[in-house]
């Protein structure tokens, strides 16, 4: 079975949960593939780097990879100023790997809001009837403090009271609702982001067969490759 190796560099500890939405939107367009991804969150490293081409630089040497996911919160800049600010660490760190820019134009809290059974696993009561007001999806990409909402619904789905739900982990749960989600297709993100990923496939593994993905070395003209904004 062919394989594909992939790492995400990311802003902070609760970005691990794009790491199941990144490794569904791979496996659509790679068909039987054996997928691994790796966490990049330097912060825990004695000297962290600081500048992005240090960070993406130090990030493969540390989790070799023949992919690697940069993401970038939009916050105040334009979105051209982030997908620029990717393409040139790329290619000041010199890394090998395909790179591709994710920069999110809502907060990624967002996009796991579309999914009532999911919040339900993910704050550890999936039988539970508590009353869930999730916004429609044409809402979703519109809220303005997701995070907030993602947190008060994980709660209201624990259905704890008292000592139990002040105790209450909102961000550890939060990390999980990704990994109960089957399907990202209603997000119009994930639809540009898709768009890109079928234009770009000719560097993607895709069908069967026995054989393993080319090695990196084999995708280094592709290293500077710049991902669709979500």
């Amino acid at each position: 079975m062919r394989r594909l190796t992939y790492t995400l560099l990311a802003d902070g500890a609760s970005d691990s949960s794009l790491i199941p939405i990144l490794t569904w939107l791979l496996r659509r367009h790679c068909g039987p593939l054996a997928i691994q991804a790796e966490f990049a969150d330097l912060r825990r490293l004695p000297i962290p780097p600081k500048k992005l081409f240090e960070r993406i630089a130090q990030a493969v040497e540390l989790f070799p990879c023949d992919l690697i996911f940069v993401h970038r919160d939009a916050e105040n800049a334009a979105i051209e100023h982030r997908l620029k600010e990717v393409s040139d660490s790329v290619r000041a760190s010199r890394i090998h790997a395909v790179s591709i820019a994710v920069v999110p134009v809502r907060m990624q809290e967002a996009w796991l809001l579309i999914d009532e059974s999911a919040l339900r696993r993910a704050a550890g009561n999936p039988n539970g009837n508590e009353r869930l007001t999730l916004p429609s999806i044409g809402q979703v990409e519109r809220l303005p403090d997701p995070k907030s909402l993602l947190h008060q619904l994980l709660r209201q789905a624990s259905g704890l009271r008292g000592r139990g739900l002040r105790r209450f982990n909102r961000t550890r749960h939060g990390r999980r609702v990704a990994d109960y989600i089957d399907d990202f297709q209603p997000l119009s993100g994930w639809r540009r982001f898709d768009g890109w990923l079928r234009r770009s496939n000719g560097w993607l593994p895709n069908g069967g067969g026995d054989t393993q993905l080319e090695p990196a070395s084999a995708l280094r003209r592709f290293h500077s490759i710049e991902g669709q904004v979500l």
